[in-house]
């Protein structure tokens, strides 16, 4: 059993892995950390540098949750977070939402609407 969370280098992201891995811990579930961009580190704040990610496992793990991570370039962020969830059978998937203004949701995607309406999973959206 696993627990999917999309962590973004953000106070979304870090919501979503706050509650992640409550969840994971709660119930012996693997954690399964998602940290992808379909752009470089220079356009995408929201992709974490390796040392970033090194300290969150480093803490997710001192508290005794297993954790995967998927840290990469990747086409579509959302698709890489669809499939870390259908490849691991995963119970749950934690997203952290922004809000968006109306011109803001024609224009643009969103990774959590793509998750929330896609997953095979429950979906567990979180404000900071």
């Amino acid at each position: 059993m696993s627990v999917i969370v999309a962590y973004s280098a953000d106070e979304f992201g870090t919501a979503a892995l706050r509650h992640g891995s409550e969840v994971a811990r709660a119930q012996g579930a693997r954690l399964i950390l998602v940290n992808a961009t379909a752009g470089q580190k220079l356009v995408d704040p929201r992709y974490a540098a390796d040392e970033e990610i090194d300290a969150v496992v480093g803490e997710l793990r001192a508290t005794g949750i297993e954790v995967d991570v998927r840290h990469e370039l990747v086409d579509d962020v959302a698709d890489a977070v669809l499939g870390a969830a259908r490849e691991s059978s995963a119970r749950l998937i934690v997203v952290g939402v922004r809000k968006r203004t109306p011109v803001g949701k024609l224009l643009l995607g969103s990774v959590a609407q793509r998750v929330i309406l896609e997953a095979d999973c429950p979906v567990l959206a979180v404000k900071p």
